[in-house]
C-alpha cells in the first residue's frame, strides 16, 4: 500500500478512535453532576435559591481568554460582551488574547484554571475538532470544559474570482466536471474551519480532482482570489465582507440555512444549487469543568441578555457575525454534533493529525 493510499485509512482509524469519546460530550459526566448536585444542595442550605451564584461571586476581575490576536471577529465579539457582562456581574471582565496553536493555547489555559467562575474561554470550532487534528492534547474537550452558551455564528461564504463564468454552486459543479483538474479552491491553513469547508465543498460538488490550496492568512487568500491565482475562496463572512461589497470578489452563496442580513442578494447554498452545504464557524463561552452550576446558569442568563441588546446585534451584523445564544444543554449537544460532523469530513479528506 502506498503512502497516499494509507493516509485515508489512517485518518479513518483515527476517526474511529476519536468517535469512541463522543458520547461523553452528549451527557454530563456523573462526577460533575454529583458535584453540581452537592453544590446546589449546599446553596439551598445557605439560603441561596437554585440558579443563583454562590454568595460573593465574582469577587475579583474575570478573565475572558481568546485564542486569537486582537481585531478578528472573535476578538471583537468578546470585546462587545466583556464590558456589558462586567456591568451585570459587578466586576470587570478583561479580554486576554492568548493566540497560538490554532487557539489551543487559550483552551489549555482555561482547562487548567480553577473552576471558580473567574476564567472563561471563548470556545470555537477548533475547540471541538482539536482531538481529530492534533496527536497530543493536554486537555480533553469532552471532559475539561463546562459549556455555558453559544454566542454567535460566522457564516461561511463561497466567493469566486470575477472572471470565473459561474453564478451559482450548481454552475460551479458543472464547471468543475467540464474542466477536470483545472479548478482550485483556496482557504486558510490545513485544519482551519475554512479548509474543512473547502474539503466538504469539493466532496459535495462531486469533483474529486479539484485542488485545495491553503494560504497562511486571509489577506493572501482574498488577494489570490481577486487576481485569479485561485478561482474559488472558502472564507468566513467577517473576513470577506468588505472584499465582496467592494466588488473585488463575487459571492455566489452563503453556506448557511438562511441569507445573511447584510448581503440580501446572495443566496444560500441550497438556493444556489447545493442543498445540505452548511458551514458555520461559531464561538461560545465555556468554563473549566466542575464550575458550580449556579455560576453557569447566572452567566448564561447574562450572555443571553447582552446578545439580545440591539446595539450589540447591529454591531455584530455589520462585521458579518450573527448572534445565536443557547442554553448550556443546547450548547453541549451542539458542540458534540459539530465534533462528530467535522471528524467525518477530516477523515474523508485524508487530513492527518499534526
Amino acid at each position: 500500500m502506498s503512502a497516499k493510499q494509507a493516509r485515508p485509512l489512517l485518518a479513518r482509524r483515527a476517526l474511529a478512535a476519536g468517535l469512541l469519546a463522543l458520547p461523553a460530550l452528549l451527557r454530563h459526566r456523573p462526577a460533575v453532576a454529583q458535584a453540581n448536585g452537592a453544590q446546589a444542595n449546599g446553596a439551598q442550605a445557605n439560603g441561596t435559591r437554585s440558579g443563583e451564584a454562590p454568595p460573593g461571586w465574582p469577587d475579583r476581575p474575570i478573565r475572558l481568554v481568546v485564542g486569537f490576536g486582537p481585531g478578528g471577529a472573535g476578538d471583537i465579539t468578546a470585546r462587545l460582551l466583556a464590558p456589558r457582562l462586567g456591568e451585570l456581574l459587578g466586576r470587570p471582565v478583561v479580554v486576554e488574547n492568548r493566540p497560538g496553536a490554532g487557539s489551543l493555547v487559550a483552551a489549555e489555559t482555561v482547562a487548567r484554571a480553577q473552576p471558580d467562575g473567574h476564567t472563561w474561554l471563548l470556545a470555537t470550532n477548533t475547540t471541538a475538532t482539536a482531538p481529530f487534528l492534533y496527536e497530543r492534547l493536554s486537555f480533553d474537550p469532552a471532559r475539561d470544559f463546562e459549556p455555558v452558551s453559544r454566542v454567535s455564528f460566522f457564516d461561511h461564504v463561497i466567493a469566486v474570482t470575477p472572471g470565473l463564468p459561474v453564478r451559482s454552486l450548481a454552475e460551479l459543479a458543472a464547471y468543475a466536471r467540464a474542466n477536470p483538474g483545472r479548478l482550485n479552491i483556496g482557504s486558510i491553513s490545513a485544519g482551519n474551519a475554512t479548509h474543512l469547508g473547502a474539503a466538504l465543498l469539493r466532496t459535495m460538488l462531486g469533483a474529486p480532482d479539484v485542488t485545495l490550496v491553503t494560504y497562511r492568512s486571509t489577506p493572501e487568500l482574498l488577494n489570490a482570489t481577486a487576481t485569479g491565482e485561485v478561482q474559488v475562496a472558502s472564507e468566513i463572512l467577517p473576513a470577506a465582507l468588505s472584499q465582496i461589497t467592494g466588488g473585488r470578489i463575487r459571492a455566489i452563496a452563503v453556506a448557511a440555512p438562511e441569507r445573511f442580513a447584510r448581503l440580501p442578494d446572495v443566496p444560500t447554498a441550497a438556493e444556489s444549487g447545493l442543498p445540505g452545504y452548511v458551514v458555520r464557524s461559531w464561538n461560545g463561552i465555556a468554563l473549566p469543568a466542575r464550575t458550580p452550576r449556579p455560576i453557569v446558569e447566572r452567566l448564561n442568563a447574562g450572555i443571553v441578555r447582552v446578545m439580545a441588546l440591539p446595539e450589540v446585534r447591529e454591531k455584530l451584523l455589520d462585521i458579518g457575525v450573527t448572534p445565536g445564544t443557547t442554553s448550556p444543554e443546547e450548547f453541549r449537544r451542539f458542540f458534540a454534533e459539530e465534533a462528530a460532523r467535522w471528524a467525518r469530513v477530516i477523515a474523508d479528506a485524508g487530513i492527518e493529525r499534526q
